[in-house]
This record gives structure tokens, sequence and C-alpha cells, in this order.
């Protein structure tokens, strides 16, 4: 059978490190961990559950240093696992037999996130596929913030069972949330300017209206209950910092906003509210007949 790498880049990551590595022991020939020069005891860490330990340069966000820290991997096969994810017992078994079949070149993982100490399993949080088990060589990443990777050969999909996930303890409290939404925002409005974007006062209100509307309602998050509220809110809240730091790196240029425009931007929200409100109505409503018919055997 293949030998299987595991790679692993941290930051200041003492206090998920552990159950991360807990989780692939008796699964990897070797562990990879990639520090950029933590603060804290990750290294040490690392180094006493034996992994190979190496630094990579403090970059913002980790897909720069993906690419170098599956580089020192010598595996024939690759797990990519972040240090706030854990390995189930049921997929390390997949993943071995996958090893032994070798039936595709890359394989897309189910992600269990867990946020706020739940399990949310709508607004497009489930399944949330993930490339992160491959063979070596046939998978690469770009150096844009949480880009797709770039792949070779033939890739598959495990099912979209919980046994098959990863599981990813994300966000524990709003202030990491914040904390992070400031450094991503950041990031991702830089790409934006370099991509030509020009900013436009409008998309502060259709972007984050668009995105709540896609996470609470076409998502279906509010069968996540008030976790589901308050994330699409956090998520349409992220959109909006992101076009101001756009607007902040043209040094705040003043431009003429026409109440008026404001007032048919808001309507064109409001229509598209209403619509999504009942759509999910006429499921929720739809769904309820269909469960009463099928109790009353109609």
């Amino acid at each position: 059978m293949g030998k299987i790498s595991v790679v692993i880049n941290t930051l200041n990551e003492e206090n998920n490190l552990p159950r991360a590595l807990l989780s692939i022991e008796k699964f990897a020939d070797e562990v990879v961990v990639v520090d950029m020069f933590s603060d804290d005891k990750t290294a040490q860490i690392a180094k006493k559950f034996g992994a190979i330990v190496y630094q990579h340069e403090r970059t913002g966000y980790v897909e720069p240093a993906r690419n170098y820290a599956i580089s020192k991997a010598t595996g024939d096969w690759v797990l990519v696992l972040d240090a706030d994810e854990e390995l189930q017992l049921s997929l390390r078994h997949k993943l071995v037999t996958l090893v032994s079949k070798s039936e595709a070149d890359y394989y897309r993982l189910p992600r269990k996130n867990i946020i706020f100490g739940r399990w949310i399993k709508h607004s497009h949080w489930w399944p949330d596929y993930n490339i992160r088990f491959f063979k070596k060589g046939y998978v690469s990443w770009n150096e844009v913030i949480h880009s797709v990777p770039m792949t070779q050969g033939n890739g598959s999909d495990l099912e979209v069972k919980e046994e098959n996930a990863i599981v990813h303890y994300h966000y524990e409290s709003v202030e990491q949330y914040i904390e992070r939404l400031n450094r991503y925002t950041t990031q991702h409005a830089k790409n934006l300017i370099k991509d030509g974007y020009k900013f436009d006062w409008s998309d502060l209100i259709r972007k984050p209206t668009n995105e709540f509307l896609s996470r609470y309602f076409q998502g279906e998050g509010y069968k996540d209950g008030l976790h589901g509220l308050a994330l699409a809110g956090l998520q349409a809240f992220s959109d909006f910092v992101m076009y101001l730091k756009v607007w902040e790196n043209e040094k705040f240029n003043e431009m003429h906003v026409d109440i008026e425009e404001v007032v048919s931007e808001t309507k064109e929200a409001e229509s598209d509210l209403h619509y999504w409100q009942s759509d999910a109505l006429f499921k929720e409503v739809g769904g309820l007949k269909h469960r009463i018919k099928r109790k009353l055997k109609i």
C-alpha cells in the first residue's frame, strides 16, 4: 500500500493542534507541519507528536504556504489537514481503502463545520466539499485566498455522509469570527482591486443583500435556527466590509449618491426578499403536506 503523508499548516495553534494530531495517529506514515513562526508552543507540540516541522514566513493566510508544505511530504498520497480539523476513525478507514484501490488521483471530502458549538447543515456550509486527499503531484494551490486547488488526473467525490467528513471546528466565538473577517476581507478587497474592480456604492446594498438571501433562504439557513440567521447576517456583513475596504483604497473618494437611487436599490432588495420568503414558505408548507399525507398513507 502507498505511503500516506499528512501535511498541516499552522500559526499559533497550540490549543487545536493536539486534537488534529491525535486523530491521525496510526493513520499517517509521515506528518509534516509547516509553521509560520508561532508565538506559542505549536512547534514544540508538533515535534512531541513526532511530526517533521518546517518554518515558513507569515503570509496572513495559508494558501501561499500550502505548496511548500506539500513539497516536503515524501508519501505517495497526501492528506491536507488544518489544525482546527479532526479526522474521524470512519474516514481514516475509508481513505486507507481508497489508497489500496487507487481508482482516482484526487478526492473531494465533505467537511462537517462546527460553528458556535453547532454542526451547521445548511447555508451552503454542508457538504462543503474540499480537495484534501490526493496522489502527490496531482494537486497544487495558487496563492489566492480561499482559492480552489488546481488539479490534474481523475477526481472523485466521497459520498455525502457524516462518517465521510472531516470535522472542522470552525468559529468558536463571535470575536474570533470578526477577527478573521477583518483579515479575510482585507485580502479579498486586494484581490478585487487587482482584478480591476472599481468601487460602486450600490454594491454596499446589492452584495450583502444577495449574500444574506443566498445563505438564509436559498441555502435554507433558517433550518439551522438562530445559528443560521446569525451566520447569514455575519456573512452579509463580511461583504459589506470588503466593499468598504475597496472604497478606502480609493481614498474614500466622495461621489454623488441620490436618495432616489438608494430607494430604488432597497426596493429591488425588498423584491428579492419577498421572492425568497415565498419560496421558503412554499417549501415548508409543501413539505408539511407531504409529511401529513405520508403519515395518513394518503
